[in-house]
């Protein structure tokens, strides 16, 4: 049974603070089953990277970079697009010296 979508990113939030990096919700969408995109920003050379979660057919969840782009104002059309086709979307901003993205799952190259 997954969590639901607000107790996952408060959880996630919470692992990034106890890290030393700043995050916050940027989007809220379904509270318990909305999907999940997460920003990360690395502050030491200024670049973005965007995450997505995903299912493999046996169910394990993963997270996938949907757009091959380290600049942030191209990844943030990509999450305006996004959120105009899922209302329900949730958007979840991490700004970490290191750039480090705090998902506990597998995380794998689109």
């Amino acid at each position: 049974m997954q969590l639901a979508t607000d107790i996952w990113a408060s959880a996630l939030i919470r692992r990034a603070e106890i890290g030393g990096a700043f995050a916050v919700v940027v989007r809220k969408g379904d509270a318990r089953a909305g999907a999940v995109l997460v920003k990360v920003f690395n502050r030491s050379d200024r670049t973005a990277r965007l995450y997505a979660e995903a299912t493999r057919g046996d169910g394990e969840r993963f997270w996938m970079q949907p757009k091959d782009s380290e600049v942030e104002g191209e990844l943030d059309a990509y999450i305006e697009r996004a959120a105009r086709i899922d209302p329900d979307i949730w958007v979840v901003e991490i700004e970490d010296r290191e750039g480090r993205h705090f998902l506990t799952e597998p995380v794998e190259r689109g």
